[in-house]
């Protein structure tokens, strides 16, 4: 109950503070949100992707000229 109270005096009491609190959440959460959505992507597509394939197709000895 202290933890609860505590965070609820920190965060919710004020209207400004609850309204910040929403929209940091919503930030950290959208960016987890895509992170992890774009870590499942890869994982699943792993070995198809061009940053997974490009050094097949990248000829060194034209960069040498």
């Amino acid at each position: 109950m202290a933890i609860t109270g505590a965070v609820y005096n920190l965060l919710f009491r004020r209207t400004s503070t609850f309204a910040i609190t929403i929209m940091v959440g919503a930030v950290f959460f959208e960016r987890m949100f895509d992170q992890g959505g774009d870590a499942i992507f890869e994982e699943i597509n792993r070995g198809k992707l061009w940053k997974h394939i490009k050094h097949r197709y990248e000829n060194t000895e034209d960069a040498d000229e």
